[in-house]
């Protein structure tokens, strides 16, 4: 694929997210925040494990506003969360069966948008 350019990849990303709102998203979520979605994909994406303090830390917010994004993640069963058996101050947050699902098509509506601007 040929590399994108400022305003080719800018599409991409409206397309891509114009799809998710207007279809509800892979497997009829509702749509996300931007930090809902980008956390997700940290989860998903990077090696575990996970935790709220360490999603806080990444994403450069507090811990209350991660809590409040895996609320969201977690009310659509797209991820869990645990408290940490080695530091009970840690919460430890991990995938599930259906955000490993929703994630993989997610990236497969993102294949698709993009061969539409080849």
């Amino acid at each position: 694929m040929a590399a994108l350019k400022p305003e080719g990849a800018l599409r991409l990303l409206g397309e891509t997210a114009l799809a998710i709102v207007r279809d509800k998203g892979p497997e009829g979520h509702p749509d996300f925040t931007l930090r809902q979605l980008s956390i997700l994909l940290t989860i998903y994406l990077e090696r575990p494990p996970h935790t709220v303090r360490a999603l806080a830390a990444r994403h450069g917010v507090t811990k209350p506003v991660v809590t409040r994004a895996l609320d969201a993640l977690g009310a659509i069963d797209l991820v869990t969360r645990r408290r940490d058996e080695a530091d009970k101050r840690n919460v430890v947050v991990q995938r599930t069966v259906k955000g490993a699902l929703f994630v993989e098509q997610l990236g497969d509506l993102v294949v698709e948008k993009a061969r539409e601007f080849a």
